[in-house]
């Protein structure tokens, strides 16, 4: 039971709403400013205190479940990105059924607190083929992030419907620890890089184009997959990523944004020389005409991604005795080369589409050559000669 003031919506004008719980009941009113809503939640105290006010039109409070698909099929299938719905809608099938059937005013802070620790858990000690191993019972640092901000956006919004008081996942962020950027790169080496391609064309020579532009380009995978030949500037040597190809569905790139990469000399020709093999592949089977895709199947069709992933990527890894990476690692390696070549961090993000240099840096940041010896040399900048006993400014 309680009265409480707050705006909805935070700012300088906006207006000041009371809020009042009383007897499982729940009521809202837009008020004019604080002060006003001050007034008005003080003598509904009063009134309450003394028995003298009840809340006869009670808003019939909705299950969590029910609220939270009713958010991801309304605002969700509106506003997000289709693959960041798609996710959304596994989190709740997957990881919160457990709120399903509660009344959303009902699901407290400790609880979702609780449900966080749950999934980041890890080191339960298995058997596999007779043999101790730990493993991880837990999910990643970032599928625990969207799984916090899916709850935030469906109770921020029953918080502007008066269903809730507060948000109760406010502020939360903090218990799950951000993973370090350096630590989820794995690049080839340039001579890695030769050697893996090399197997390529031995094994699969219809994907080497595919890979080399991986390579040169730092497309993600979803890029190349939607990659159609109207994106090749062959005259001005690059690529306008326009889409991305993700969930089964296009969509556009990450961050919304459209970009442009440069294209090598080697993969310019590359791509030329595949443009002909279409063209003579298209007649021979009747395609009709060639495919708007760059990278296609045999049966000239987009190229599925775990197909390309299980029975090229990896088996060409292994085939060339090479660690076990992820296809996102062949832009890593893109991005790590560029650096060892002194090409600035700048150009790196702009290849890149990074959102902010910050992401650039604290990504690659470390593979830049020389770069701590070079801060510790410039310490001697700003010293005088120690072996003279002067000191250092």
């Amino acid at each position: 039971m309680g009265v409480t003031i707050r705006q909805k919506e935070k700012g300088r004008g906006k207006p000041w709403w009371v809020f009042i719980a009383h007897n499982s009941k729940r009521k809202s009113v837009r008020v004019g400013d604080k002060a006003a809503a001050e007034t008005i939640a003080s003598k509904l105290r009063e009134r309450l205190k003394a028995g003298e006010f009840q809340i006869t039109d009670q808003k019939k409070i909705p299950t969590f479940g029910e609220y939270a698909q009713a958010w991801l099929s309304g605002y969700g299938e509106s506003n997000l990105k289709y693959s960041t719905w798609k996710s959304y809608g596994g989190i709740l099938k997957n990881y919160l059924k457990s709120f399903n059937d509660k009344p959303i005013d009902q699901i407290t802070r400790g609880e979702i607190r609780d449900l966080i620790y749950e999934k980041l858990k890890s080191g339960k000690i298995i058997k596999k083929n007779g043999k101790i191993e730990e493993t991880s019972i837990g999910l990643a640092p970032n599928t625990v992030r969207n799984m916090k901000a899916l709850i935030s956006g469906i109770m921020t919004h029953a918080l502007d419907d008066g269903l809730i008081n507060a948000n109760p996942v406010s502020r939360l962020g903090r218990l799950i620890k951000s993973k370090d950027r350096k630590e989820d790169i794995n690049p080839l080496t340039r001579e890695e890089c030769k050697k893996f391609l090399d197997t390529i064309t031995e094994n699969y020579p219809r994907y080497h184009s595919f890979f080399l532009c991986a390579l040169r380009t730092g497309m993600r995978l979803g890029e190349l997959l939607a990659l159609e030949w109207g994106d090749i500037d062959f005259n001005g040597e690059f690529i306008e990523i326009r889409r991305s190809f993700t969930k089964g569905r296009l969509t556009t790139p990450k961050n919304g944004k459209s970009r442009r990469v440069d294209m090598s000399k080697q993969l310019s020709e590359t791509l030329k020389a595949l443009h002909v093999e279409r063209t003579k592949e298209a007649l021979a089977k009747g395609w009709g005409q060639v495919p708007e895709i760059v990278f296609v199947n045999e049966e000239g069709r987009r190229i599925n991604a775990f197909n390309l992933r299980e029975r090229v990527f990896f088996k060409s890894l292994m085939k060339a005795n090479l660690r076990r990476i992820r296809i996102h690692d062949m832009r890593h390696t893109f991005a790590s080369l560029l650096i060892q070549n002194n090409e600035s961090l700048a150009y790196v993000k702009d290849q890149l589409g990074h959102h902010s240099i910050q992401i650039t840096v604290d990504t690659y940041g470390h593979l830049v050559p020389g770069a701590n010896k070079q801060a510790v040399d410039r310490l001697d900048d700003t010293c005088l000669n120690i072996d003279r006993k002067q000191e250092c400014v």
